[in-house]
């Protein structure tokens, strides 16, 4: 039962984070679409890791270099998806209030991400596997 908790409010969290991403693009004021191109980013955000971990060997080490590897990806996916809406407010291609509305859905988007990772990733009980 606490999977299903966990999907559910998961479910949530991405629900309203790209709800927050769609207002930066779809109200009135704003009406660009440039800052969907964070998507991208959102799909590219856990592959290094699931790489990692589909390659790599989890043994008693201290440090895994392929693990340390995927890390550094996802942090430089994570950075350029936080980094695109501000360029694009910058060169005026999108009004600053776009660019906080899409800051907003990032916030949320890679905070369910990391969420699905720390309870369906760990191999106890309930793992995403059996999704």
């Amino acid at each position: 039962m606490a999977g299903i908790k966990a999907l559910v409010g998961l479910s949530f969290s991405g629900a309203v984070g790209l709800t927050f991403l769609l207002l930066g693009c779809a109200l009135e004021q704003y009406g660009v679409y440039w800052p969907l191109f964070v998507l991208f980013f959102y799909i590219l955000a856990p592959l290094p890791h699931v790489i990692a971990r589909r390659c790599g060997d989890y043994g008693d080490s201290a440090s895994n270099v392929c693990l340390e590897l995927a890390y550094f990806f996802t942090t430089g996916i994570v950075i350029s998806a936080f980094g695109l809406p501000i360029i694009l407010a910058r060169k005026s291609l999108i009004q600053w209030g776009a660019c906080g509305l899409v800051m907003a859905g990032n916030v949320s988007i890679f905070l369910t991400i990391l969420g699905f990772f720390l309870v369906f990733g760990s191999g106890d009980e309930f793992g995403w596997e059996q999704w």
